[in-house]
């Protein structure tokens, strides 16, 4: 059978644009022993994905131009020839940006799609959800009362973060790009969201919003946040940073304010992290994520595209902040 495919045409230099992805028809071969047809259902979109475009040494192999771009998918098998994944199930894995794809049975994991929509689990029930939970419970560690900002909060990762600090007891504070995003933060319950596009100084904001200091810091994005964050914390601040979006498209990287004197006055705890660092404890995760969730503690957010040809405008839409939870592509 013949599928539609996205190729990574060429590496990006600076932004990505649509030059930069190839679509082209591909013949999938029938399964063999140990595999399964898949169709692609939902495509997720994530900005790590940038730092694969390029060809920079990173934690994860870069993606090959003219091979299919891959991430987190959730497909439906429509042609078995593993006992474990029977036709109908519903699988997530890391699979090509194809509308039709071949995989090993055992590099899927089935969705429960009985406790949470499909979608979700490349969100709050998937890699998003478990970065949260991850960087801010293991690294951030927040006690009740305590005061946690996270940047980017309006982000598939940021928007968790902020409701599992709250769960937690803490005050929370994010910053995000839009009063539309701002006031969505407020309803999830935030108790204070700042808008860093039309905020004259950033810093005074952040005074402003966290009066007692900062003891936990989710750093999503870098910058000018993250500069006028480190004049805010506390004695023993914990700092997760799990992203730095605002440099992913620069072509030289900006000189900025150089931190180590602040961490090292206030004790803080500075760990960069990713994801699959946790792998073996994913399970703990998913299954404290699904308990929050069933019991209406954490709610999924996510800005859903259609079409499997607007994967790559959908994809190009992260660095202008169109999204807000996680972003991801219904295909089928």
């Amino acid at each position: 059978m013949k599928s539609q495919a996205i190729l990574l045409a060429s590496r990006p230099q600076g932004a990505p644009t649509a030059a930069q992805f190839q679509f082209e028809t591909r013949e999938i071969s029938a399964p063999t022993e140990g595999q399964v047809l898949l169709k692609t259902l939902y495509v997720s979109v994530d900005p790590y994905m940038r730092g694969r475009m390029s060809a920079a040494k990173s934690y994860i192999a870069p993606f090959e131009v003219g091979q299919p771009i891959a991430g987190g998918v959730v497909a439906e098998v429509i042609e078995s020839q593993s006992a474990a994944l029977p036709v109908g199930s519903t699988v997530v894995g890391n699979l090509p940006w194809q509308e039709f794809s071949v995989a090993d049975a055992k590099t899927l994991n089935p969705v429960p799609v009985d406790k949470a929509p499909a979608s979700y689990f490349l969100g709050l029930l998937g890699m998003p959800g478990l970065t949260a939970y991850f960087g801010l419970l293991d690294i951030c560690q927040p006690k009740a009362g305590e005061t946690v900002v996270v940047s980017g909060a309006a982000g598939a990762v940021g928007l968790l973060v902020g409701q599992l600090a709250k769960i937690q007891g803490c005050r929370v504070v994010g910053t995000a790009g839009s009063d539309e995003k701002v006031a969505h933060l407020k309803a999830l319950g935030f108790d204070e969201a700042i808008n860093y596009k039309t905020t004259p100084d950033i810093a005074q904001a952040l005074a402003n919003a966290a009066p007692n200091g900062v003891d936990c810091y989710f750093d999503n994005v870098g910058g000018a946040i993250t500069d006028a964050v480190y004049d805010l914390l506390n004695k023993h601040a914990r700092i997760a940073l799990c992203g730095q979006i605002s440099t992913y498209n620069v072509t030289e990287t900006p000189t900025g304010p150089r931190p180590e004197g602040k961490l090292l006055k206030t004790s803080t705890k500075l760990q960069g992290f990713i994801v699959s660092d946790y792998h073996s404890r994913w399970p703990e995760g998913v299954a404290k994520l699904t308990e929050w969730y069933a019991a209406g503690k954490l709610k999924g957010e996510e800005t859903i595209t259609e079409g499997f040809d607007q994967i790559p405008a959908a994809f190009l839409g992260l660095f202008a902040g169109e999204n807000t939870g996680k972003a991801v592509v219904k295909v089928a």
